[in-house]
């Protein structure tokens, strides 16, 4: 046993760090074949996306390496062998033999749901939106620690498929839709974390624009930045995959990191693949899907021109700087909203409309070391139980 699992500076797990188990040490959990169709091939789907040897049908999916943007290509995957089943459904059911006797034999529509992740509470739904990753797994470890007496739901990524060139309001527009169907009518609560903040402020203007109340927003250190174009989407992305390999070692990593700027995404995860950073018998073919996806999100904002709404902001900045062992300071973000406790939302809505909160970390710490996400789902808490005063006062 470790006192505590080493990290890198962005506050990842530093692999090299890890010392080497002795033999004895290893947890054996006992392996039972997965049985009948449906847990055979959800075993198959697994192996193949985390990269294992064997999934056994008493193995859980998270605990495995799981995660919800993998979590979406095993639906996407499951799907085209004709098993249907929701985020939320794999969610409240990570274990393979339970998730498959959820799922029907018969084939059912498809559809893209709205996570539950707490379904009660007397005071209306806060819903929590996805990062610029399309990442919702942030959620559930924050939400556990808050002390809020209303549903909690993570909002679902629309499918960018069909649009390749789609704006962020008509992503916004997209996600209103699966909101209603929770929630038609307001006041409406929202959390969004990194740059999906964004994309929460893009579902608030629809919701106003449609004569709806925006009561609650909060954004977990949301940066507003002036020149969004400084960075192309591909580069964003670039050094997305980069950041994924962070741990690597020197020389492997300065390969990838000359190469990045040369070639595609998909070329880049070829070359990391075969300089050993990705299993060699790995499909390639959903991780450059969803680096695509990520793209084209971050196209979306930047062509987002933000308005100036009625409405009120909470932001838990971080009160550290981000900082990587492989960005130079130099050509690290340094501009005045990674400064700023309102991280530039100053630019578009008076002063007085942005509450700033200190949270303890950097911008990525401040959700993955516990002790920090605790502090922060604390504040959240208190930020919401205020509203909450503030409109059972005004009615």
């Amino acid at each position: 046993r470790l006192a505590a699992l080493p990290l890198t500076a962005n506050g990842k797990l530093d692999r090299k760090a890890l010392p080497v188990p002795d033999d004895d040490a290893y947890a054996r959990a006992a392996y039972e074949a997965p049985r009948g169709e449906i847990e055979t091939a959800l075993a198959q789907i697994w192996a193949e996306l985390l990269g294992v040897e064997r999934v056994g049908r008493h193995d859980n999916f998270f605990e495995l390496g799981g995660h919800s943007l993998l979590a979406v290509q095993v639906l996407s995957r499951a799907l085209d062998l004709g098993l249907n089943f929701s985020a939320a459904g794999l969610f409240q059911a990570p274990v393979l033999k339970d998730l498959a006797s959820k799922i029907p034999l018969e084939p059912q529509p498809s559809s893209t749901e709205v996570i539950s992740v707490r379904p009660t509470g007397s005071q209306p739904p806060l819903f929590f939106v996805p990062t610029g990753w399309g990442d919702c797994s942030y959620v559930f470890s924050l939400v556990k620690e808050m002390n809020v007496d209303c549903p909690v739901y993570a909002l679902p990524w629309p499918s960018f498929d069909e649009a390749r060139s789609m704006t962020l309001e008509a992503i916004a527009a997209t996600v209103v839709l699966a909101i209603k169907q929770i929630q038609p009518q307001g006041p409406y609560r929202f959390a969004g974390y990194s740059s999906g903040g964004i994309l929460a402020y893009a579902i608030a203007q629809r919701l106003l624009g449609l004569d709806e109340t925006v009561s609650f927003m909060a954004f977990i250190d949301v940066m507003l930045i002036a020149n969004q174009s400084s960075t192309s989407p591909s580069q964003i992305v670039r050094n997305m995959v980069l950041e994924r390999f962070e741990s690597m070692d020197d020389k492997s990593f300065k390969v990838l990191e000359r190469s990045a700027g040369q070639c595609s995404i998909a070329q880049l995860l070829e070359k990391a693949q075969k300089i050993g950073a990705i299993p060699p018998d790995r499909d390639l073919h959903n991780d450059v899907l969803m680096y695509e996806r990520i793209a084209q999100f971050h196209r979306a904002l930047q062509s987002y021109q933000v308005p100036s709404l009625p409405i009120e902001i909470h932001q838990f900045y971080a009160i550290e700087p981000l900082i990587s062992r492989r960005i130079p300071p130099d050509k690290a973000f340094t501009g005045p909203e990674a400064s700023s406790p309102m991280r530039g939302w100053d630019r578009v809505l008076s002063t007085t409309s942005v509450h700033a909160t200190p949270s303890l970390g950097d911008h990525v710490t401040m959700m993955s070391i516990p002790e920090n996400s605790v502090i922060l789902a604390r504040s959240l808490s208190r930020a919401l139980g205020r509203a909450d005063s503030t409109i059972e006062r005004s009615r």
